[in-house]
Order: C-alpha cells, then sequence, then structure tokens
C-alpha cells in the first residue's frame, strides 16, 4: 500500500552531467553493446534482472503479437498514414488504439480467469464454473476459440509447447489454463481451441507478469507490425483502396439526394 501523503519518487531513470543511468544500471557502460532490447525492457518492466528463460519467452510472445495482418488496427494505421503520411507516430498510435479486449490485448481478459483458477481452493470447479458461466451468457471464453484457425490454434499449441520445455517454469498458469480448457470444453461439448492469446496469458504469468500489464506487451509488440504496415503503405498503397472499398459496400439508405 502507498502512502498518498508522500513525494512521489521514479526508480526508472536518473542523469548527471557526465553519465545515464535506467534503474542502477549505467547506460553506456553496462548496456548499450551488452544487453539486448528485450533484456533491458524486461528489467524496467519487471524491476529485476530477467533470466534467459525470461527473455526466451518474452521474444517468441512478442513474436506472434507483432502481425496479425489487415485487422483494425493495421486499417487504423495505413488510413491515418494515408491522410497525415508526415506523422508516422500518429499512424502507429492510432493502429495501437485498437489494442484492447476484442482483438490483440484479449491476454489481460484470459489472465484473470487464470489468477481466478489458480486462487481458488478447488481450482477443477472454479475452471467449470468459468465455463458455464460464460455458456449461460452466450459470451466466449477469454483465450478461446477463433474464427480462422480450426480444429486448433497452431500458435497457441507451440507457445504452451515452448513453455512446458523450460524447467525453470514452474508450470502453474499453464495447469491453470489446461483446467480451464478442459472445463471449456466440457461445458460445449465439442473441442474449443485454446487461442494465441490464451497461451500468451499462460506464459506471460510463468514469468511473472502481472495481469493489469500483460496487454502493455501487447502494445510493444504490435508497434513494430504497424511500422512495417507503414512501410508496405509507403512502398503500395492501399488506404485509399479500403477507402473506395468501403464506401461502395455500405450503401446509403436514407432519403437524402432523391
Amino acid at each position: 500500500m502507498t502512502d498518498e501523503n508522500a513525494t512521489p519518487v521514479t526508480r526508472l531513470c536518473t542523469h548527471t552531467l557526465t553519465s545515464l543511468h535506467y534503474r542502477d544500471a549505467d547506460l553506456v557502460q553496462d548496456l548499450m553493446g551488452q544487453k539486448t532490447f528485450t533484456e533491458v525492457m524486461l528489467m524496467q518492466i519487471l524491476g529485476r534482472t530477467p533470466r534467459p528463460v525470461d527473455m526466451r519467452i518474452t521474444d517468441v510472445v512478442l513474436i506472434v503479437l507483432m502481425e496479425h495482418g489487415l485487422t483494425p488496427s493495421a486499417i487504423a494505421t495505413r488510413l491515418i498514414y494515408m491522410s497525415a503520411p508526415e506523422n508516422l507516430q500518429g499512424a502507429v498510435s492510432a493502429g495501437l488504439l485498437a489494442v484492447g479486449s476484442s482483438f490483440v490485448g484479449t491476454m489481460e481478459n484470459c489472465s484473470r480467469l487464470l489468477d481466478r483458477i489458480m486462487a481458488a481452493e478447488d481450482p477443477q470447479a472454479e475452471a467449470a464454473a468459468i465455463a458455464q458461466h460464460h455458456k449461460a451468457q452466450k459470451s466466449a471464453v477469454p483465450g478461446f476459440g477463433h474464427h480462422l484457425h480450426k480444429p486448433v490454434d497452431p500458435r497457441a499449441y507451440k507457445l504452451l509447447e515452448l513453455g512446458r520445455a523450460e524447467p525453470e517454469l514452474a508450470g502453474r498458469h499453464i495447469e491453470a489454463l489446461a483446467l480451464l480448457s478442459a472445463a471449456v470444453d466440457a461445458a460445449a461439448g465439442r473441442p474449443i481451441t485454446i487461442n494465441a492469446t490464451g497461451a500468451v496469458a499462460a506464459l506471460l504469468g510463468e514469468i511473472g507478469v502481472p495481469t493489469g500489464v500483460m496487454r502493455g506487451f501487447a502494445v510493444i509488440s504490435r508497434a513494430a507490425g504497424l511500422v512495417a504496415h507503414i512501410v508496405e503503405e509507403q512502398q503500395s498503397p492501399s488506404g485509399r483502396f479500403i477507402w473506395d472499398t468501403v464506401e461502395h459496400a455500405i450503401p446509403y439508405v436514407g432519403e437524402g439526394g432523391r
């Protein structure tokens, strides 16, 4: 608990006339040319020295989340870049605004369920209760199902395979996801695939990323993917085509102009 009357402090960065520090590490002497971006990112976000397993898991998660094709985030970025090509960062930020509870950032929703299962006295019963609740609400369980990848999402099962192969990981989040998967299948009466963000939730949990921070990893990863979409937009523009397609595909049905 924090003291509301205490003077705010930061532990992230400081500088003098002759040096800069990220946390306690000298930027020039300790980090530049010595550490990877992923290593320094984890050090800054988690506040500890990352283990090799942390970096392996983070790298594979960032790769999985980086590119999903012409999804809402990429379309938004391309259209904003078409409108304001002088503002690359505005186009990227427009796409990042689409990282939420429906697309890209859904690992946070799944992780909350995994937290509930791990905290329960009877994890199996808690998983069943979650699955039955979503069935009654006729809503998808976060982390499960995919409109394109059936009967399995190959990304998810590769992620889980990699996670299970790491002896340093406790496996509690992965086991919670397995319990939830069995409960979801039982409630549906058929297999429902674990999707990529469900597996990402389990793996980020395994390396100690708090649930409330997980969406930030999606933002970091997707930013790189959106820069690639801008590069392609510069070389082979599609923004105007998208605009024209929508204009012709959605007819006006009002009385104006009649």
